[in-house]
């Protein structure tokens, strides 16, 4: 079974929600991100979503945008990122990584070896922001043949039809932007979130996670009552960088998710 799927189906037996935490591979520095990734789960992270650095990340805020260029400034492409999570395997083979990312570095790579390059270093799903369902088969068919989840995004404007289009070639979980913008977005809009979750869920039986302008553990606490995970990006890739070194960042992440996690399990 898909490490996504196993660790959704026993939260969802404990009735416990998600968290979700996503970083950007190689920032500030390649040395940061495994290291990273051992500490998110120690700080209560049950998913690890990783960013995979590109020139024009249209989907992100500038937070996440300046992290993506901090990476590249280091040439951090996608054999960086397969021998970080081969890395993190040595010692963890029970979280799930996603990598989250954008579609040419995998359409310039080939679908196929993309997708033997991500099980083989023991990544469980890919989440390519700018494929749209409409031209997402060929990948999708790729990903399937391995046992690997396609996570699919949906907006506060998807239609009801193109949820249930969306949903039927989804994966592990679908991904609910929960405003309209990029993430580290401005506030949000609690009631209007659990109204379109309603929609969705009328559509789909997989488990929902929200994104974009989670940033404290009210706001999470909120969402989880609402929703099947929590995903918190921005937030964490500031305080990695705020902190000014590694040892610093590793201590900054876990006095800044502790509260996160703890609200999120009340």
């Amino acid at each position: 079974m898909n490490r996504i799927q196993a660790t959704l189906n026993k939260l969802a037996t404990d009735k416990r929600k998600a968290l979700v935490s996503y970083i950007v591979a190689g920032d500030p520095d390649l040395s940061y991100t495994v290291p990273l990734m051992h500490q998110l789960v120690q700080s209560g992270t049950d998913i690890i979503e990783i960013g995979v650095p590109f020139s024009d990340p249209s989907a992100e805020g500038p937070t996440i945008q300046r992290a993506h260029e901090r990476a590249l400034a280091s040439r951090v492409g996608l054999g960086h990122i397969f021998e970080m999570v081969r890395e993190f395997r040595k010692q963890n083979q029970e979280t799930p990584v996603l990598l989250m990312g954008y579609a040419n570095p995998v359409e310039w790579m080939g679908y196929d070896q993309f997708c033997d390059s991500l099980k083989e270093s023991g990544a469980d799903a890919a989440l390519t922001v700018d494929i749209p369902p409409e031209e997402a088969g060929p990948l999708n068919e790729a990903l399937e043949k391995r046992e690997l989840f396609n996570i699919f995004l949906l907006a506060p404007t998807t239609t009801d039809d193109r949820i249930s289009a969306i949903a039927n070639m989804a994966s592990g979980f679908l991904y609910y932007v929960s405003l309209k913008g990029v993430t580290g977005a401005a506030s949000l809009d609690m009631a209007s979130v659990g109204e379109k979750l309603s929609h969705i869920r009328a559509r789909t039986r997989l488990p929902v996670c929200v994104g974009f302008g989670i940033k404290d553990a009210e706001i999470a606490r909120c969402v989880a009552q609402v929703a099947d995970g929590v995903v918190i990006g921005s937030a964490i890739v500031e305080t990695v960088f705020k902190a000014g070194s590694l040892e610093n960042a590793l201590v900054a992440v876990d006095k800044f998710l502790a509260p996160i996690r703890a609200a999120i399990d009340e």
